[in-house]
C-alpha cells in the first residue's frame, strides 16, 4: 500500500494530539479542561494549569480540522505525538503505565480512521525503563506505531544505564524515539523559579532541556553504546547550534571527558549522529545551526496549532530532503506504514 508518508513533499514529525479518552484516567491528576466555550478555557494536569488555550473545537482534538488545516498548509503527512503536559515521567510507575496504555489504544484507534495520512508515536512510562520497553514493543508490533516518545526530564538521567534497555530495543524494533521537553513542576520537582513567569518555563526552559539532552546523549556515552540508534531532538535541539563550540571544547578540554571524546572533530561526529526538527522559530537560528549540523539529520516540525506553530505555515514549507530524511527517519523507505 502506497501512503502519503511514502510520497509526500512536506511530513511532520512536530504534531501533538489531544485525546478525550486519556480525560480523568489519572484520578487526581486528570487530565481535565474547562471553559472550552468560554472566555477563559483551560487544561489542568495536576497542580499545573494551562490558561488561555482552547483545545476543544482545536485541532488538538478536531482530526478533520486538522487535515484541513494540513491541506491548507501545504502538510500531506503527520506524525502525531502526545501532548507534553501529559508526559507524567514522575508519578507512579504503574499509574504512568496504565495511562500510556490508555493513551497509545485511544491514538492507535484514532490513525485508523484516517489511513496513510496520519502516523503515531508512543507514549512510554519512562521512570520504568523495563516497562518503557514492554509498551514500545506493543505500540510497534500490535498498534503499527512509528516510535517512541518521551520527555527529557525524569526520575533517572538520560544516560543512565537503566536507559541502555530502551535505546537497545528501539534498534532491535528498528524505529526511533523521539525527545521533547515538559514544563517543570507538574509532577515532580518544579524546577528554577525563575522560569515560573512570563512562560519562561517553556520558552527558556525547553530549550535548556534540550541542550542538556544532546550534552547527555554525547557527554554520557549513549551515541558510543548504541551506535545504530535514531534519537531525534525537538526545536534544533534548544541551544545546542549557539553553544556548539563551547559543548565541543568541553569534550576536547575537561578532565571528565573520556579519551574517545577528547580527539578533534569527535564531539561533532557525534553530534551529526542525532536527529533534530527543524522548529526554531528564525531562518537565522536554522542557518546557524545547519551550517554546523549540516541537513541530512533534518526533520520538518511546526508544533502544529501550538503557540508557536508558523502563522503562513504554507510559506515556510522546507525543501523536499526534509521529507526524504523524516522516510529514512521513520522507515518509510523500508516498509508501509501500518494504519
Amino acid at each position: 500500500m502506497t501512503t502519503a508518508f511514502q510520497t509526500a513533499k512536506v511530513i511532520d514529525v512536530h504534531a501533538h494530539v489531544i485525546l478525550t479518552e486519556t480525560f480523568g484516567a489519572l484520578g487526581n491528576f486528570g487530565p481535565e479542561m474547562g471553559e472550552q466555550d468560554g472566555d477563559a478555557p483551560w487544561f489542568r494536569v495536576g497542580g499545573y494549569r494551562l490558561d488561555g488555550v482552547r483545545y476543544q473545537g482545536s485541532a488538538f482534538m478536531d482530526t478533520d480540522l486538522r487535515l484541513a488545516r494540513m491541506d491548507a498548509a501545504g502538510i500531506e503527512a503527520q506524525l502525531l505525538s502526545p501532548n507534553p503536559l501529559t508526559f507524567l515521567h514522575f508519578i507512579g510507575a504503574a499509574q504512568a503505565d496504565s495511562f500510556c496504555r490508555t493513551h497509545n489504544d485511544a491514538l492507535a484507534a484514532l490513525i485508523k480512521r484516517y489511513p496513510g495520512r496520519l502516523a503515531a508515536t508512543a507514549a512510554l512510562p519512562i521512570q520504568d525503563p523495563t516497562r518503557a520497553v514492554v509498551e514500545l514493543e506493543r505500540a510497534v508490533t500490535k498498534l503499527g506505531f512509528l516510535g517512541g516518545y518521551i520527555g527529557t526530564d525524569f526520575p533517572h538521567k538520560l544516560d543512565d544505564p537503566s536507559m541502555d534497555q530502551l535505546f537497545e530495543a528501539c534498534v532491535r524494533l528498528n524505529v526511533p524515539l523521539f525527545l521533547h521537553p515538559s514544563p517543570a513542576g507538574i509532577d515532580g520537582p518544579k524546577g528554577d523559579p525563575n522560569l515560573k513567569d512570563f512562560d519562561l518555563d517553556v520558552v527558556i526552559g525547553f530549550a535548556a532541556q534540550e541542550t542538556l539532552a544532546v550534552a547527555r546523549l554525547i557527554y554520557g556515552g549513549v551515541m558510543d553504546r548504541h551506535p545504530d540508534l535514531d534519537v531525534c531532538l525537538s526545536h534544533g535541539g534548544g541551544s545546542s547550534g549557539y553553544l556548539f563550540g563551547r559543548l565541543a571544547m568541553a569534550a576536547r578540554k575537561r578532565p571528565w571527558a573520556p579519551a574517545e571524546l577528547r580527539a578533534d572533530g569527535a564531539f561533532e561526529e557525534r553530534l551529526a549522529r542525532i536527529w533534530f526538527d527543524n522548529h526554531l522559530n528564525s531562518d537565522d537560528s536554522l542557518g546557524l545551526f545547519t551550517g554546523i549540523v549540516g541537513d541530512d539529520r533534518l526533520v520538518f516540525g511546526t508544533n502544529f496549532s501550538g503557540w508557536d506553530a508558523p502563522d503562513d505555515m504554507a510559506s515556510h514549507l522546507p525543501d523536499e530532503k526534509l521529507a526524504d530524511n523524516a522516510r529514512r527517519l521513520l522507515r518509510m523507505t523500508q516498509k508501509d506504514i501500518k494504519a
